[in-house]
């Protein structure tokens, strides 16, 4: 079975033109969130091509994009010649720099085999600085095959519900197709501590 935590399986994807994700535009919540707030560091994890990237660019923020496949961020820098230079070819589970204050979600969650839900939330939560927020569209759907890997809502206030509260959400239907009108956008807002850890002594 083709594993999608593989550099290789998206490579291949990207190479031969199979990205039934790619190409949406930015909605219209997103565009009135990331719109409403002063200008701020923004992480797109698992960019592919970056298609958001321009508009959250436009919008003032200072938007680094990382993906791990070399053929998405080609397609990227083909598009966006002028913001090549926030394109980063990393592993996002690797990387280590400043907590940013927006991590921006997009097709990267729903692209993970299902067993690395809580590496992701453990890593995002480590990415974004308290008071901060994880913010993006999410594939809110009871599915076992993929991807792209649905998450119904419960499982996903549990994934998310140590480090985060819930809020904003609203549904998007007027998403691509393979997402099969599920895609909602949400705000997860970074808590001041983490509800394993407890408050200090």
């Amino acid at each position: 079975m083709a594993d999608s935590s593989q550099v290789d399986f998206w490579e291949q994807r990207y190479r031969e033109g199979v990205m039934p994700w790619d190409g949406a535009s930015l909605p219209e919540p997103a565009r009135r969130f990331f719109a409403g707030g002063p200008p701020s560091r923004l992480l797109m994890p698992g960019c592919g091509s970056a298609s958001d990237l321009p508009q959250l660019q436009a919008l003032g923020h200072r938007v680094l994009a990382v993906d791990f496949s070399e053929a998405a961020l080609e397609m990227a820098r083909r598009q966006w010649p002028a913001l090549a230079g926030q394109l980063l070819l990393a592993d996002f589970f690797r990387l280590e720099m400043p907590a940013f204050d927006y991590v921006f979600e997009r097709a990267f969650l729903c692209a993970l085999p299902m067993d690395m839900r809580k590496q992701y939330a453990v890593k995002v939560a480590g990415m974004i600085r308290p008071g901060g927020a994880l913010a993006g569209v999410f594939f809110v759907a009871d599915t076992e095959k993929g991807p792209p890997f649905g998450i119904d809502a419960e499982r996903l206030a549990d994934l998310l519900g140590p480090w985060f509260e819930l809020e904003h959400s609203e549904p998007l239907p007027d998403g691509l197709p393979v997402f099969r009108g599920q895609e909602r956008w949400m705000v997860w807002r970074r808590r001041k501590f983490d509800l394993d850890q407890g408050f200090a002594p």
